[in-house]
């Protein structure tokens, strides 16, 4: 049996988590002397009421320990084991996990570092199930196919605010005042390093939307996988934007919008709005 182990940011449901046979190893989320764990005693709506009432949450990587206990668990009953986790450009999940890898001395363990994060790393997982569900290759052969496929994942995303990347120190809260002014929206992608890098800007969500949207269209989409359209927090700004996606013949539905939990969330704030594709080879 080929077991698939990812972290809480790629941001699994728990019914999506039981459907498709996936095990998430959480981060830690910080609030001041309150430590959680996402997506187990961290529920969306306490992380949101808390970013919500103004408080700043701190992210921690899981200790070689909470990936130790997974692998245990899979090299007693004989299990191979495909690890798709956060990129390391943005956390030291990866680290945790190989350290742990090292302590119980099992082969049959496959790491993946996506070079992804949130709903870009979720599909990554899924193509591990679907590969998986097939039944032709090994767990190695598994991890190779996604460390090949994550190239192709593309995220583009839409800040709301620019408030939460000042909170985190990533840029002067005087900029993060005037773009608010503005109502300046800064769009953001993952680039080759796996890190969150700037793709572009917007004056108000109108001119944003219209520019996310170009920024996505430079690319041809591989039709054989899911669109995933993104958000954080409220929907609404998401919704929208999947009505412009389906004038502009790119086919997703509402219902299939995916929320972006505590990890990312806390440093990109409420607000957001993007889409996951995997672009044609």
């Amino acid at each position: 049996m080929i077991r698939i182990i990812t972290d809480s940011a790629a941001d699994f449901s728990a019914a999506e988590l039981y459907t498709h046979h996936i095990t998430a190893v959480p981060l830690q989320i910080v609030f001041g002397s309150d430590a959680y764990e996402d997506g187990v005693t961290l529920t969306p709506d306490i992380f949101w009421n808390r970013i919500m009432s103004g408080e700043n949450p701190k992210t921690s990587q899981p200790t070689p320990d909470a990936f130790l206990s997974v692998f245990e668990e899979a090299k007693a009953a004989g299990d191979s084991v495909v690890c798709v986790l956060l990129s390391s450009g943005l956390s030291g999940t990866v680290q945790s996990a190989t350290l742990a890898r090292s302590m119980i001395e099992y082969d049959d363990i496959h790491i993946v570092d996506s070079m992804l994060a949130a709903t870009a790393e979720k599909m990554l997982v899924l193509r591990a199930c679907q590969l998986r569900g097939e039944g032709s290759l090994t767990a190695g052969e598994i991890a190779e196919e996604l460390r090949r496929f994550c190239g192709r994942i593309r995220l583009y995303g839409c800040l709301d605010t620019l408030d939460y990347l000042a909170r985190g120190g990533r840029i002067p809260q005087a900029a993060a005042s005037l773009g608010s002014l503005v109502q300046l929206k800064v769009f953001i992608t993952l680039n080759d390093e796996g890190k969150v890098a700037l793709a572009g800007k917007g004056m108000g969500l109108h001119r944003a939307s219209a520019g996310l949207l170009k920024l996505i269209e430079q690319h041809r989409i591989d039709e054989r996988f899911p669109v995933m359209p993104l958000y954080t927090y409220n929907p609404d700004n998401c919704l929208s934007f999947v009505k412009k996606l389906n004038q502009t013949g790119i086919s997703c539905k509402g219902n299939d919008i995916h929320p972006v939990g505590a990890t990312i969330g806390t440093h990109v704030g409420p607000g957001v709005f993007g889409l996951v594709f995997v672009e044609a080879e």
